[in-house]
């Protein structure tokens, strides 16, 4: 029939193919992310020092032993106050500055890229600063504190239990805001305007506005900030490890600090990876809703 071509049989052996194809990235895959997380979770069943050839197989032993670890119990305290704070503050300010850059403001480029920066910045970069301004002797918050006639609250940050961990959660702070404000802000202009044009036939003021309507239509990204937020503050490790080493004492000790502490200074690599697998299990129950929604919307 004109207009049409036979369609060419596959060649015998053509259905493996994409198989075949595969087998590079599933190599990987698999070297150097099944491999490894298989080979932890068998580790953190023996007594193995990370060092030597041999160890012993213990059993639940290491995971019966984590309730009673004071330091566990000082590290989920930090991680669930780190947790809050961290994604609390950081979403409530990147939605007021996406509102607010979403309005008639001159210079937005630049605003967001203002707000955007400490989220590209290296983090050690930025833990290197804020140690800076923390100094007790010369850094710029104290010396402000003192110029201002408040010596009294010029104080070393970063070396007393009360103020570490506080102090550790403000660069934080800075550093996240511009994540949910970007998303915030993409949302927001998503937003149809008839939407508000209805709300305010029907009398509606500008908080009713934002309540019923702006609300509402940023559920999807509430849900990706919240979610991808309390993956990352459960795993801290970085700011907290490059600013405080975990101190004074164990002042700002979390479960990501305590975790490599065991294991590269320890010495017990058995039961730093049974912490590393309380971890991770944490993120994968945080991850999996997320995943099911973005798949649900994706179908």
């Amino acid at each position: 029939m004109a207009g049409t071509a036979a369609i060419p049989k596959p060649k015998r052996g053509g259905r493996w193919s994409p198989w075949l194809f595969a087998i590079p990235a599933l190599a990987v895959y698999v070297a150097f992310l099944v491999y490894p997380a298989v080979s932890s979770l068998f580790f953190s069943l023996t007594n193995w020092d990370g060092l030597s050839a041999t160890y012993k197989f213990v059993g639940l032993s290491n995971y019966f032993k984590l309730p009673h670890d004071p330091v566990v119990v000082t590290a989920v305290k930090n991680n669930l106050i780190w947790t809050v704070v961290t994604i609390a503050v950081p979403t409530v300010i990147g939605l007021v500055l996406a509102i607010a850059l979403n309005g008639k403001v001159h210079g937005k480029p630049i605003l967001r890229l203002i707000f955007y920066t400490p989220a590209v910045l290296p983090l050690v970069s930025i833990a290197s600063i804020w140690g800076w301004l923390y100094n007790p002797q010369y850094g710029a918050i104290n010396s402000l504190l003192r110029a201002i006639g408040l010596d009294g609250l010029a104080q070393p940050w970063l070396g007393q239990d009360s103020t570490a961990l506080w102090a550790v959660m403000v660069p934080a702070i800075w550093l996240r805001t511009g994540f949910p404000m970007l998303l915030y802000l993409a949302a927001l202009q998503g937003i149809p305007n008839e939407l508000y044009e209805a709300a305010t036939v029907d009398g509606a003021s500008k908080w009713q506005q934002f309540w019923h309507v702006t609300m509402p239509s940023l559920r999807p990204a509430h849900y990706i900030v919240l979610a991808l937020s309390l993956i990352d503050s459960f795993k801290v490790f970085d700011m907290i490890y490059a600013m405080t080493y975990g101190g004074p004492g164990t002042s700002t000790q979390v479960m990501g600090t305590w975790m490599y502490f065991n294991v590269f200074q320890y010495y017990q690599a058995g039961y730093g990876t049974a912490i590393a697998v309380v971890i991770t299990l944490v993120a994968i129950a945080v991850g999996i809703p997320y995943v099911r929604s973005q798949t649900r919307e994706a179908s």
